[in-house]
């Protein structure tokens, strides 16, 4: 269970903000090629997307997580998915902002991400 503002969730799925559908299905699918080498399932599956925003200039700003704070991609991952976000065609900015609150749990992965483990 995940608790957000004293609301139990037992998944979390990503809030979309935006008024371009076509550019917010680029973000998400250039998110499904960004992985953590450890773990063989994309970020936004692994359920590691928070927030994805998209403005009417077509600014990104995106809020996540990482499995832990002490994942050893830590530095690494956030910045290369950044700059995958900002090579989108029609991407004017891109900019993630990190959070570990609240913390990740494997409870917020996709159905297709927990099946995919669990073959592991």
């Amino acid at each position: 269970m995940v608790e957000l503002n004293n609301f139990k969730l037992k998944k979390m799925a990503a809030i979309i903000i935006t008024q371009n559908t076509e550019l917010t299905q680029k973000a998400i699918d250039t998110l499904k090629t960004c992985y953590d080498p450890e773990i063989p399932v994309d970020i936004w599956e692994l359920g590691l997307i928070y927030e994805l925003n998209i403005d009417k200039e077509n600014n990104l700003t995106m809020i996540m997580t990482l499995t832990s704070p002490n994942c050893p991609v830590a530095e690494t991952l956030p910045p290369e998915t950044e700059q995958k976000l900002r090579e989108i065609e029609g991407v004017k900015s891109a900019k993630i902002t990190m959070t570990f609150d609240p913390p990740w749990e494997k409870e917020m992965m996709s159905e297709e991400a927990t099946l995919e483990l669990e073959f592991m």
